[in-house]
């Protein structure tokens, strides 16, 4: 991308500039020193976090969500799956020991890197294919090309657009009878104070002198991170509320209990499952 294309870019995006600022400091690193040193960046751990116990926390999150989607084990040795916003691989590793496939698909080639490594130390690296996710909005692979795609503390991170663009993307490259799970975050009253900061926060990230520093402060990566607040009918609008039972079937929001969401489009059930954090919401739908 030529630097008149690099410029637009970052005016258009401006919510990838942490992201990239992340990337960089990753570059010269390891996997094993970007989470000694960076660990908060990719998981919400701070102090002495090794890969091996990043990786292990991620092992643990990936059997819980897979057991809630009804993925129980040895049903996926087949499988082929896309994490969309895969970072350095702390879940990637467990998908890999679970699934034949894993596209691991992110923003930042060098997170990649580090997740190949990742993979290669703590999974089955025979599994791991990696997308680099250039342009925020698409995914370079085949339609109809995966049994289960997934994106977790990802969406919520990207721009309302390249967000939804992403769901649709997670639409076209499962199969038939394909299971999606998409992490989202809903609006909570310290949102009203944060999404505007983190406005702020992103200018201060374009000077490449502040960005080189702030890309250290966990406070400050996580600011500039909030990027949109999707309700699940905003999502739904985006996929189209005719599909609803007819391409799509057992459309499900999945919820925390101690947070009451909204859902108008018919044809959708709500579950509340106590260990769902409360700012957090799923979208969990088989295509026909």
């Amino acid at each position: 991308m030529s630097l008149w294309g690099r410029i637009i870019e970052r005016l258009r995006r401006p919510q990838g500039v942490p992201w990239r600022s992340a990337g960089l400091r990753t570059e010269s690193l390891t996997a094993d020193e970007a989470v000694r040193s960076t660990g908060w960046v990719f998981d919400n751990k701070t102090g002495d976090v090794s890969l091996e116990s990043f990786t292990t926390s991620g092992d643990k999150e990936v059997q819980r969500y897979l057991r809630l989607f009804g993925l129980v084990d040895g049903s996926t040795a087949n499988l082929a799956m896309v994490e969309i916003g895969s970072g350095i691989g702390r879940m990637t590793a467990g998908f890999s020991k679970r699934f034949r496939t894993v596209y691991a698909a992110d923003v930042d080639a060098a997170f990649l890197e580090r997740c190949r490594e990742t993979v290669f130390h703590h999974g089955e690296p025979t599994a791991l294919r990696t997308v680099h996710v250039a342009n925020g909005r698409t995914l370079d692979i085949a339609s109809g090309s995966v049994d289960f795609a997934f994106s977790y503390i990802t969406l919520q991170h990207c721009g309302a657009d390249d967000a939804r663009s992403l769901v649709s993307e997670a639409m076209r490259v499962t199969k038939g009878g394909g299971l999606i799970a998409l992490n989202f975050r809903t609006w909570t009253p310290l949102d009203a104070a944060l999404v505007p900061l983190g406005g702020l926060v992103r200018v201060l990230w374009r000077t490449p002198k502040a960005a080189k520093y702030m890309a250290r402060i966990r406070s400050l990566t996580r600011l500039g991170w909030q990027a949109n607040r999707l309700s699940p009918d905003d999502v739904l609008a985006t996929i189209g509320l005719d599909l609803i039972g007819t391409q799509l079937r057992e459309v499900t929001i999945i919820h925390s209990p101690r947070r009451r969401l909204r859902v108008s489009a018919a044809g959708v059930k709500k579950l509340a499952v106590r260990r769902v954090h409360p700012s957090h919401w799923w979208l969990v739908a088989r295509l026909a």
